[in-house]
């Protein structure tokens, strides 16, 4: 038998370690697919956040690049004198592209329809970036508050201002917008005096802080802004005596040829202005307006500026400067002059923009001045009544000569019954507008009373008597010329002297009542609103109804160049108390003179998207 030697082994290698060779073969073949698969997983998961990023990033700048097109049609409709007219004449800028790194965008602007008078326009900005696209699609309106100003200064003469104050006791119910003053050193460009209320918000066109130290110049009035107050506020366009010729020129070319006025002063007086009488009264339930056309107004001015405080900007002047101005005295028609009575929807037009059209409303169009006003109060119990929607528009001047009110009904016979507070309702369809390159301004009834000084030695003796002085004296109603009474004047050496006014003449002494009220929406593109010949120094003095000071109430809109005189406190002329007619906001066709830089998203007017294929 044979022994095994130690240290050796006779025994053949097992077959298990090859299969234990192939395990981990197979092992690191599941392996590496498991963590290919894994790493194809991260890689498309790679793929696709970079894919979204990319995505991401291309929507965002392709809207951005759409908002950008919106904001540059903004800031362009912004610059224009007048949107409908830069629309009606397809003026360049109404369609548009801008450039960027990420894309590009191309927007539109076009009028979409009118709410009541207002339009509202519509943008539609297109951004795109790779072959991504969003649109923007916005309805705007321009911007309007209650009261407009360029500033809150009065003219005084030449290049001199004054600040005009609020004042205890005053309410401000309307929206309130002035603009930036620019005025260096940088105080509030609004003058308070004790606690006025401010019932709605104020817009100021400069900032909280003074340039360039930053301090808060209106830290110690805020408490007195009920309705809040905003700052950095567009300017409105009122004291750009280019965009208010634009807009009355479009106004002039939509009025039905019957209605444009270019009256003749025909009265041999001084200072003669020529202008249209209105009066407004309701007769068998019907709106009517009364026009005489070819009044001569005579005009009355201060030999010095001192002296009085009715100034109105001077032309061309870019509202720099002020001169003096022939306020209203009394006025005249030449007997057989032309009077007609019209129904005011025989005034009625509709604004068209293509294929757009407004609301109908009233168009009255005068070259010269205008007076509102009557003597014969069998039609209007003292007031001038308005039954329906119309607005005057005057090269010159408004002279308001009566309260003007609003009628309470329709021409159905529907009636709107006022609120507590005397404002017109909500429905109520009718409405007045009053445009004036000059000013407007509420007479002094007074004037007509004046004696006239005057040296008669100048004029030939002719027989034993004067044949009749170049102004004839006379009230408000129309004097007839021509006629002459020898028995008015008398030679007394070596002059005429006035023995009494002529026979023909008829003086109408009057007072405007106390409270004065003006229900329309005023606009002033040559000055302010307010009252004329109201006391400055020893010179000026209306004549008031009761005591020293009466009230005068604004139920509509006011948008004046720089602020109108319309008292002293407690001394003469009026007390204001203004109130916001928010039917106003829709227009009085063609609307009021929208002269806001600002135009802001109709509500619910602002709409994104992608196209349909995205």
């Amino acid at each position: 038998m044979r022994t095994q030697k130690r240290g050796t082994s006779t025994t053949p290698p097992r077959s298990g370690m090859r299969d234990e060779d192939g395990s981990a073969l197979v092992l690191v073949l599941v392996s590496l697919l498991i963590l290919s698969t894994l790493g194809l997983g991260l890689l498309n998961v790679a793929y696709g956040v970079r894919h979204r990023a990319i995505r991401l990033k291309n929507e965002a700048a392709a809207m951005l690049a759409a908002e950008a097109g919106y904001e540059k049609a903004i800031f362009w409709m912004s610059q224009q004198q007048d949107m409908l007219s830069a629309l009606q004449n397809a003026v360049p800028g109404t369609t548009g592209a801008l450039d960027f790194p990420e894309g590009d965008c191309d927007y539109q602007i076009q009028l979409f329809t009118f709410a009541g008078s207002r339009p509202i326009y519509k943008i539609v900005s297109s951004g795109h970036s790779g072959m991504f696209h969003r649109t923007v699609d916005v309805l705007v309106l321009q911007a309007a508050s209650g009261w407009d100003m360029g500033m809150s200064r009065v003219l005084f003469g030449g290049p001199d201002t004054e600040p005009v104050y609020f004042a205890s006791d005053e309410i401000i119910g309307v929206p309130l917008h002035i603009n930036d003053l620019h005025d260096n050193p940088d105080y509030r460009d609004i003058y308070i005096l004790g606690s006025p209320q401010f019932l709605k918000s104020v817009a100021m066109g400069e900032s909280r802080e003074t340039t360039p130290r930053g301090i808060d110049k209106y830290s110690s009035v805020m408490s007195l802004f009920d309705g809040g107050i905003y700052f950095d506020q567009p300017d409105s366009r009122i004291t750009d005596e280019a965009t208010i010729q634009t807009k009355v020129n479009r106004f002039e070319n939509s009025t039905k040829a019957q209605f444009r006025f270019k009256p003749a002063a025909s009265a041999p007086v001084s200072s003669p202005h020529p202008a249209v009488q209105l009066e407004f009264f309701v007769e068998g339930g019907v709106g009517k307006v009364r026009i005489t056309n070819n009044c001569t107004i005579l005009g009355y001015q201060r030999n010095r500026d001192y002296k009085t405080l009715d100034f109105k900007i001077k032309p061309g002047s870019d509202g720099k400067r002020s001169e003096r101005y022939d306020i209203y005295a009394y006025h005249f028609m030449l007997e057989g002059g032309g009077r007609i009575t019209y129904d005011i929807d025989e005034t009625y037009v509709t604004q068209s923009i293509g294929d757009v059209e407004s609301e109908p409303g009233g168009q009255i169009f005068v070259d010269g001045s205008v007076i509102i006003g009557g003597d014969n109060e069998d039609y209007h119990d003292g007031d001038q009544v308005v039954k329906g929607k119309i607005t005057i528009v005057a090269t010159g001047n408004i002279w308001i000569a009566d309260c003007v009110r609003v009628s309470d009904d329709d021409d159905s016979g529907v009636h709107y019954p006022r609120g507590s507070d005397n404002m017109p309702a909500e429905d109520n369809p009718n409405v007045l507008g009053l445009i004036a390159q000059g000013v407007v301004k509420v007479v002094d009834p007074g004037m007509s009373e004046y004696e006239r000084e005057e040296d008669l030695s100048r004029w030939e003796r002719k027989g034993n008597y004067y044949p009749g002085p170049p102004e004839a004296p006379g009230g408000f109603e129309y004097v007839p010329i021509g006629r002459q009474d020898a028995g008015s004047w008398v030679w007394q050496g070596s002059r005429w002297n006035r023995r009494r006014v002529w026979q023909s003449a008829e003086l109408y002494e009057r007072h405007l009542p106390d409270p004065m009220v003006a229900e329309a929406a005023i606009t002033v593109g040559g000055g302010g609103w307010g009252a004329e010949n109201v006391q400055r120094d020893r010179y000026g003095n209306r004549k008031e109804a009761s005591g020293n000071q009466d009230d005068l109430v604004v139920r509509g809109a006011i948008i004046e160049a720089v602020r109108g005189v319309v008292g002293l406190i407690g001394a003469d002329g009026y007390l204001k108390h203004y109130y916001s007619d928010e039917r106003l906001l829709e227009g009085v066709l063609p609307g009021d003179i929208w002269l806001r830089g600002k135009y802001i998203p109709a509500p619910a007017g602002w709409y994104d998207y992608r196209p349909d294929n995205q």
